[in-house]
């Protein structure tokens, strides 16, 4: 069994397991918008792959020096057929980062339950929420709560409508995000990065972006399509429109919709455990599992704490929600390319 850094995972049996974000197209657009240098490793038996693993090194004067699977996503990047093959990969990630003396490591992947091996810590704060399409709409709405399936219900009462797309509703999506964004605190990349991530993308991604009864943009998502999964990658209302279960209108036209292209299964995204957006997405009855977040750190550093849940944040926060958009959306791209 051996490890060598490769240039592409083009590794057809490891692909669902290292999902849309740890393959090359993903991987490629954070090198294509940021610079960042991607590191590559598969493990083979005989010549036969039996593991992979993909890394940026993301290098930011506030957020720091670290290396990280699926960056700017909930997990992915990390696959293997073994125990043998997943050590000899964190292995080898550990002379890497000892090499580049970064802070820490972050490797994500979808195997929470499992426990990691020596001198790697689970941080078990995040989740992702799945949806079983197979049952069709009208047994997915009677799975719900009485309240939650009126809620729905009304949500196609008021006036809205949805498109999906790519590259036509760039500027609609971009406007969407960028907004509800600055309204929630949070720093947002520029209508390059989504232009960029649809042309790298091509047909596996699509924009929805909703609208009121006049046509004004209520708020949207991105969604990513690799096999029977249908990806939340970003999901936003504006503040406006939530009363009016905008929301609600948004996750039931996106689960109709992908029940339409032929999805088995809806993954809402992460979210931080017991945070506004878990409450929510518990609310459409998933399964709920808990991700791998195993993280190396060098001497002297401590678990990251990215995350709005952060006390030293919640100024920061604050204070960003009352800047002008100018103001957010010049300073927002420099904040957020180091939070991959």
């Amino acid at each position: 069994m051996n490890v060598q850094r490769v240039d592409t995972l083009m590794i057809p049996s490891l692909e669902r397991k290292l999902s849309f974000s740890g393959l090359d197209g993903w991987t490629n657009l954070a090198h294509a918008m940021y610079g960042y240098e991607i590191y590559r490793y598969a493990a083979a038996d005989d010549s036969l792959p039996i593991g992979a693993i993909s890394l940026v090194e993301v290098k930011h004067p506030v957020f720091g020096h670290y290396l990280v699977t699926a960056p700017f996503g909930s997990y992915g990047g990390f696959a293997f057929e073994s125990q043998a093959a997943r050590d000899l990969l964190l292995d080898e990630v550990s002379r890497l980062a000892e090499k580049l003396e970064v802070e820490y490591v972050a490797v994500r992947f979808d195997e929470g339950e499992s426990e990691p091996p020596d001198n790697w810590i689970q941080q078990p704060s995040y989740f992702t929420y799945l949806i079983d399409l197979t049952p069709g709409p009208e047994a997915i709405l009677k799975s719900f709560s009485s309240d939650h399936r009126n809620h729905v219900r009304k949500s196609t009462k008021k006036g809205f409508t949805i498109r999906f797309g790519n590259l036509e509703l760039l500027d609609e999506i971009y406007e969407a995000l960028a907004r509800s964004m600055h309204e929630l605190g949070s720093p947002y990349h520029t209508k390059t990065y989504l232009q960029k991530m649809a042309e790298l993308l091509g047909s596996t991604l699509e924009f929805a972006v909703i609208y009121d009864a006049r046509g004004k943009i209520a708020g949207g998502g991105v969604f990513i399509f690799q096999g029977g999964t249908m990806f939340n990658l970003h999901a936003n209302i504006l503040r406006d429109f939530r009363s009016n279960y905008a929301g609600e209108f948004l996750y039931w036209s996106v689960i109709e919709h992908g029940i339409q292209k032929g999805m088995k299964t809806f993954d809402l995204g992460r979210s931080l455990a017991g945070s506004g957006n878990e409450v929510f997405k518990m609310k459409w009855q998933p399964r709920k599992k808990l991700l791998a977040y195993w993280h190396w750190l060098a001497a002297g550093h401590d678990l990251p704490a990215l995350n709005q849940k952060n006390p030293k944040f919640q100024l920061a926060i604050a204070v960003w929600k009352r800047l002008p958009a100018f103001v957010v959306r010049l300073l927002g791209p420099h904040l957020v390319r180091g939070l991959a």
